[in-house]
């Protein structure tokens, strides 16, 4: 029998290489379905589900706002800043309370760290001064000179320090402070709405499959995703994967589907978005 093809795009970082270790190697039972691995930034990919091109893709929760009439959310595959997450960095200490005067390089207009950035200031994206960078050229971004302030939502979080740089704010940590002690939500997967319900089921199985394995093989889903991981070690890789894959990533859970409902509550009550749409999760 041929197999069905699904395209299915994620972000080359190490936590969606670890996420996606078992379905990129075949190390798991894949229900008469082959999927293409599109890996391309969070930002073209919340763009590419904006269009509807990709049977399945890792987006931003942010970006789910505008695409939540073709898409469903997946309960497994959530990444989630506990207490940490996008950080804000500079060459020079700048206060908290004043970073959103400066000029901020981020990695996305659609990004949920951009729109924790809005929460974070109380300044809308009109009102803040941002440039657009590549996820991983933001540091570059910030000692040319092309910005002062730095929005990191990857392995940089662990390694600015290394590049000189000095820390102004952890939007997970602030998030989790001042919200009842949820995550903060930052990616999810998703499928799109003209596969069938009963395929949709099926394609979550194994995705979620696929995330137990590297857990349960972790060194060895560890070592795979390294080559994402732009100068990491294993330690820190591993130290990164552990960051957003792990229980929230198996399932969403209620807490964790609160805290969407929180996110982007807030964001649509200060109209940083249109509207906070209803979740809907495959089941």
């Amino acid at each position: 029998m041929e197999k069905q093809k699904l395209t299915l795009g994620h972000s080359p970082d190490p936590d969606d290489a670890f996420m996606f270790y078992a379905m990129a190697r075949d190390l798991i039972p894949m229900e008469g379905f082959q999927f293409e691995h599109i890996l391309q930034d969070i930002q073209t990919l919340n763009d590419r589900a904006h269009r509807g091109e990709l049977d399945v893709s890792a987006i931003s929760i942010h970006a789910y706002t505008q695409v939540c009439d073709q898409y469903a959310l997946l309960p497994s595959g959530a990444s989630m800043g506990d207490g940490y997450g996008p950080i804000l960095v500079a060459k020079r200490q700048i206060s908290p309370e004043v970073v959103g005067n400066h000029r901020i390089a981020i990695p996305g207009s659609m990004t949920s760290a951009f729109l924790a950035l809005q929460l974070f200031t109380g300044k809308s994206a009109k009102e803040l001064n941002y440039v657009i960078v590549p996820f991983d050229l933001i540091f570059e971004a910030v000692e040319n000179g092309v910005a002062e302030v730095g929005l990191l939502i990857h392995e940089g979080q662990l390694t600015y320090e290394k590049r000189g740089m000095q820390l102004i704010a952890d939007l997970g940590a602030w998030w989790k402070e001042t919200n009842d002690g949820l995550p903060l939500p930052l990616g999810g997967n998703v499928i799109h709405k003209r596969i069938s319900p009963e395929d949709r089921k099926t394609v979550s199985d194994i995705i979620s499959a696929s995330i137990r394995y590297s857990l349960d093989h972790r060194e060895e889903a560890v070592k795979h995703s390294m080559k994402y991981g732009r100068g990491l070690d294993q330690e820190l890789a591993d130290k990164f994967v552990g960051m957003y894959v792990n229980d929230w990533t198996v399932d969403y859970g209620e807490r964790g589907r609160e805290a969407i409902r929180r996110f982007l509550g807030q964001a649509a009550e200060r109209g940083f978005i249109e509207r906070a749409p209803e979740l809907e999760f495959v089941s």
